[in-house]
């Protein structure tokens, strides 16, 4: 078996096994199309309460996109429920699952790192959960670094130490991506994501990439997803979205 047989391999049973997995949580892709020319930002959210169950993505015509609540009666809790996770500033294109997306935005806008932006914040206030943060970005003023991801959680559940773990990967690989997810099951509480980002594989078609990762989310607990590509030689962008 060829490496690449072998990787694609690799990717594909990783995506079935969001099939396996009914709950993930909130999940982010990063990767290259197959040509090698757009980069790939997968998010999606999901929810088992009636508040987290209630929401909808809405782009916004200067391309940022927020959660919006769908029933705004319905509304208990609009705190760690109601954010961006989808904003850019010039070339560089963040995805988040938390309002860690304005701190990313404004402190790349300030002159500082992605990095830096993530010090000042840890995992939800959500016991006992404790939900990860995580984080993705694309900058094609970089380089030396095609996208990054990031996941901020507790010690093995301990809320006394914030493991920050950062993820960078110098080049994409055509046709795969990287997947990070906020659970690594379901449960009560429900266990935090471990070990290193997971190859997934990623395709040239915005809408096969859309429903390859929608189909396998679990049909109960899914609630919105979206996909954006980015064009290497241009910065110009795509956006597909899906709300349940």
């Amino acid at each position: 078996m060829t490496a690449a047989v072998q990787w694609s391999s690799t990717a594909e049973q990783n995506l079935d096994g969001l099939k396996q997995n009914p709950y993930p949580g909130r999940g982010i892709v990063i990767g290259l199309t197959p040509d090698g020319k757009r980069l790939v930002q997968v998010y999606w959210i999901m929810g088992r309460s009636e508040n987290s169950r209630n929401r909808i993505f809405v782009q916004e015509d200067n391309g940022f996109l927020r959660t919006e609540a769908k029933d705004p009666a319905k509304l208990t809790d609009p705190s760690l429920i109601i954010y961006y996770p989808v904003k850019y500033a010039d070339g560089a294109h963040i995805v988040t699952n938390g309002d860690q997306t304005d701190t990313i935005y404004d402190t790349l806008n300030n002159g500082g790192t992605f990095e830096q932006a993530l010090t000042t914040r840890t995992f939800e206030p959500d016991a006992p959960n404790y939900t990860p943060r995580i984080s993705g970005l694309v900058d094609l003023n970089n380089k030396q670094c095609q996208y990054k991801l990031s996941i901020l959680k507790t010690n093995a559940g301990n809320p006394e130490q914030t493991l920050r773990q950062f993820f960078h990967y110098e080049q994409g690989i055509a046709g795969f991506g990287h997947c990070i997810h906020t659970y690594s099951a379901d449960g009560n509480p429900l266990p935090s994501f471990n070990g290193e980002p997971v190859l997934v594989p990623v395709y040239n078609d915005i809408e096969q990439t859309a429903s390859a990762y929608w189909d396998r989310l679990n049909e109960e607990n899914k609630i919105s997803l979206l996909v954006k590509t980015i064009n290497i030689d241009n910065g110009q962008t795509e956006m597909r979205v899906i709300n349940k």
